[in-house]
């Protein structure tokens, strides 16, 4: 397998879930800076955003971009053609541009077509950006191209049977998702390992379930390690897979931050009595029927009622996981009443965007009849 990166942090550093300003819309771009230096000073040096994360871009460029030399890190973004996202082809092939633009960036070293799933393939193939990205690199605007992935393993064997040109794939690998038939993260690391490609890993705590999982999956790790968060066991997991180069973490301040170096500044792969105990985890996660939403927030740009999807699902996972129900409607009450779930008018733009393939629609109606009292 072709190293391509070097002298780095296997800890990437996802600019998705960014502090925000007390609006809650506004990035910190000030908190950003401090935790840029911070994981740059730690030996970090792989940095994710994309076209579509609400101000990531802008805020890369000026906590990351306009302060370190260029060769000092890597970077990677992305550019999603799915139909809830760009129009045609021209918009398509904008996004680099705008996404140099926003940055500041002279080039990209990673470069992905995000998001690649059985709905939308066929689109990459439609706008021809297969070919666009490898011209891309012939200009130097991107040193590496790849694509990110949210489907079964036998529609990325398709892909990358199809372009086995791609030099590197981004796949959804976590603990809970190891064995999960929809997700398949055993069986997608497996296929890229086949075909050796590396592997970058994002949602290795699905959206922040898995950093604060229910007390008894709580309890058997603390038997093992009482100081050890329960976000780095599932980042240690991700890491400790065959093949990965790169495990993206979503860090939203400083103390998510140092937590992650204090173990992934000088990783060590989990040993036999820790991976005993996640397969134990596994066991108990597989009997609960939490929603699985990794809070990307991909179904709200669209929604016509303005409906905070993830917020509400994460509520929901208070009463289906922790079986707290009236901590659950509580917690609704304070924050979900100018747009609560009931206001939906199933239009679909959401279940059309979401990298989960939710049946959004049913679980706001299940979340309006449970918490709507």
């Amino acid at each position: 397998m072709t190293d391509l990166i070097s002298n780095c942090s296997k800890l990437g550093f996802g600019m998705m879930r960014l502090p925000r300003l007390e609006d809650g819309n506004t990035i910190d771009v000030e908190q950003t800076k401090e935790m840029v230096d911070r994981f740059i000073k730690a030996g970090g040096k792989y940095f994710d955003t994309a076209f579509i994360y609400d101000g990531s871009e802008e805020a890369t460029g000026k906590a990351l971009c306009s302060r370190y030399s260029r060769d000092s890190y890597y970077l990677a973004t992305k550019l999603n053609a799915s139909a809830f996202c760009c129009k045609s082809r021209e918009e398509a092939l904008k996004e680099i541009e705008i996404s140099l633009q926003r940055t500041g960036a002279e080039y990209f070293d990673f470069y992905l077509l995000h998001a690649l799933d059985h709905t939308n393939m066929g689109r990459y193939e439609e706008f021809g950006l297969w070919d666009f990205v490898k011209e891309l690199k012939e200009r130097g605007l991107i040193r590496h191209y790849g694509f990110s992935f949210h489907d079964t393993a036998d529609v990325l064997e398709e892909i990358i049977s199809k372009h086995p040109d791609a030099e590197f794939v981004q796949l959804q690998i976590n603990y809970n998702d190891w064995e999960d038939e929809g997700i398949q993260s055993r069986k997608i690391a497996e296929v890229a390992n086949k075909h050796g490609l590396p592997i970058i890993v994002m949602e290795p705590v699905k959206g922040g379930l898995l950093a604060s999982p229910p007390q008894q999956v709580r309890d058997i790790f603390s038997k093992i390690d009482p100081d050890a968060s329960p976000a780095s066991w599932a980042i240690r997991f991700a890491a400790s897979v065959e093949g990965v180069m790169v495990v993206l973490s979503g860090m939203s301040n400083m103390e998510q931050m140092n937590d992650n170096m204090s173990y992934m500044e000088d990783f060590k792969p989990l040993n036999a009595i820790e991976k005993s105990a996640i397969e134990e985890v596994i066991d108990i996660l597989s009997k609960l029927k939490g929603i699985p939403c990794t809070g990307c927030s991909y179904c709200t740009a669209g929604c016509p009622m303005e409906i905070a999807i993830p917020d509400i699902f994460t509520i929901m996972n208070m009463y289906r996981i922790n079986n707290d129900l009236p901590k659950a409607i509580s917690e609704y009450q304070d924050r979900m009443m100018e747009a609560p779930a009931s206001s939906c008018v199933e239009c679909g733009q959401c279940e059309s965007a979401c990298p989960q393939h939710l049946s959004i629609i049913e679980l706001l109606k299940e979340a309006a009849a449970t918490l709507e009292k």
